[in-house]
């Protein structure tokens, strides 16, 4: 059967195949295709018998290799571009003890929900359930939907279908690039259109949210915590096509947190987020309490409750202002 990728390369010439699939230029890139702009006018599959056997020998390619490679970046990306999550369906299983959870939970795409509990209550198993897209077989026998139906395999074993872009508490950088230079990979790789606009993008948002501003040079080795899950946290939302964000405990980032899930629920994400925190808990749209490995209660977090965070904010502010001071050498004088 003919699909969309084929048929692209078999009747668009390689001037209309650049300008509907702009990322083709670092497929002719990697394969050392440097002379493509020559036949602007030709078919791929016509270009391609334009390669010499010599220059095919030289960088060990072979035609039919050319044609179902380029087919499969095509295909791949029609997908990925043409996939669209909206909401996960959590269907409960059982806790530590074999107890039901008995719950059914929607989350949509745009909402924020907060997973709270006691260290060690389950928090980071359920995070691993919705990453594994749990299908009955995993510890706690939860159930994942996505959209309302039983999930496509490929959500599940495909490399390049990744539902989940996961943050876990520590971010360890170990390659010796620049911010910039980090960035742009993770541009490049991912096949965005205007990588340079994008790394842009990211590296702006991120001092957004970073207690403490970087520079494009900086040496990510170098980055505080709070700039590494700042830096994180942009790119997931400007570079991720991951529809679903899970985050393991934010709030002692040094990291702007409301910015943070505003930017990602802007994005059109889907987050989850185990925190401790009590702004973050009312930040949300509901609250799982996790006790014993399941699921205890779903609270839809009302307006009595955020009528809190303005009080909440004062003291976490002024707790903010005391670690400052001491950071700064000043004395605590227990007035001021």
């Amino acid at each position: 059967m003919q699909t969309a990728a084929s048929s692209a390369i078999e009747e668009l010439k390689i001037r209309e195949l650049l300008e509907k699939y702009p990322f083709v230029k670092d497929y002719f890139d990697a394969f050392g295709l440097d002379d493509y702009a020559d036949y602007q006018e030709k078919t791929f599959c016509e270009y391609i018998e334009y390669l010499s056997e010599d220059f095919l020998e030289e960088n060990g390619l072979e035609k039919g290799a050319l044609l179902e490679s380029i087919t499969d970046l095509l295909d791949t990306m029609e997908t990925e571009e043409q996939e669209d999550v909206n909401s996960i369906t959590i269907y409960g299983g059982k806790d530590k003890f074999g107890n039901p959870e008995n719950i059914k939970l929607n989350i949509n795409k745009g909402e924020v929900v907060c997973i709270v509990g006691p260290t060690g209550s389950g928090k980071s198993r359920l995070l691993a359930d919705i990453e594994w897209v749990a299908q009955k077989d995993t510890p706690t026998g939860r159930l994942v939907h996505i959209n309302g139906d039983k999930p496509d395999k490929k959500w599940r074993f495909s490399i390049e279908h990744k539902l989940v872009a996961q943050l876990s508490q520590n971010m360890n950088f170990v390659m010796d690039l620049t911010v910039e230079e980090f960035v742009k990979m993770h541009a490049e790789s991912r096949l965005v259109e205007n990588p340079d606009i994008k790394v842009d993008e990211v590296f702006n948002l991120a001092n957004e949210l970073a207690g403490e501003p970087f520079e494009r040079d900086t040496q990510i080795t170098s980055l505080s915590g709070g700039q590494s899950r700042a830096l994180m946290i942009a790119d997931t939302a400007v570079l991720s096509k991951s529809p679903i964000v899970l985050i393991d405990e934010i709030e002692n980032a040094g990291i702007d947190r409301q910015k943070a899930l505003n930017l990602l629920v802007k994005k059109e994400k889907i987050v989850l987020m185990a925190t401790h925190d009590p702004i973050l808990a009312l930040l949300g749209n509901k609250r799982l309490v996790i006790k014993n490995g399941g699921i205890s209660k779903i609270i839809e977090v009302d307006d009595t409750e955020r009528r809190l965070l303005p009080k909440l904010r004062e003291i976490d502010n002024k707790l903010l202002e005391y670690r400052n001071r001491l950071r700064n050498g000043e004395i605590l004088d227990g007035v001021n």
